[in-house]
């Protein structure tokens, strides 16, 4: 075997290895079920995630007691923070926010009842589910 035809392909192994990471982009899905125990902690982790890899693709989804979260006028109440500023800041860095629309039957609740930077899904768990085995998102719960 000749040298050229030994090194051609390893020399296009290298070369793919090396695109390969420009071309990955992280995913993440953040599962948030309890508003008052994951609100600030969640909204803090991801402010922090995308300040250190500002390309990565963040999903939060909610459900149950987590739509709190994303409730018109929604905040922390041990800490006094509006959610709201913080939510339309990461919406405008690329942020998706989700909520399960089987709670928001569940509890009564209607869609305009939430900030405009919320999208709705039909099941919360569901949605972590497809994110995670269809479309490889890593998963964080805070």
């Amino acid at each position: 075997m000749s040298v050229r035809r030994f090194l051609a392909p390893l020399l296009m192994l290298f070369i793919l290895a090396g695109a390969a990471p420009a071309l990955a982009q992280d995913k993440v899905v953040y599962h948030i079920d309890n508003a008052a125990e994951q609100g600030t902690k969640a909204l803090r982790n991801i402010r922090n995630h995308l300040d250190v890899a500002p390309k990565t693709e963040i999903r939060v989804v909610t459900h149950a007691e987590g739509i709190d979260l994303l409730m018109e006028g929604a905040k922390d109440q041990k800490n006094n923070i509006d959610y709201a500023p913080l939510i339309s800041d990461l919406k405008g860095r690329g942020v998706h926010f989700e909520v399960c629309e089987i709670t928001i039957k569940r509890r009564n609740l209607n869609k305009d009842q939430f900030v405009m930077d919320a999208e709705f899904t039909p099941s919360g768990v569901v949605r972590i589910t497809e994110l995670q085995a269809r479309d490889h998102y890593a998963y964080i719960k805070p």
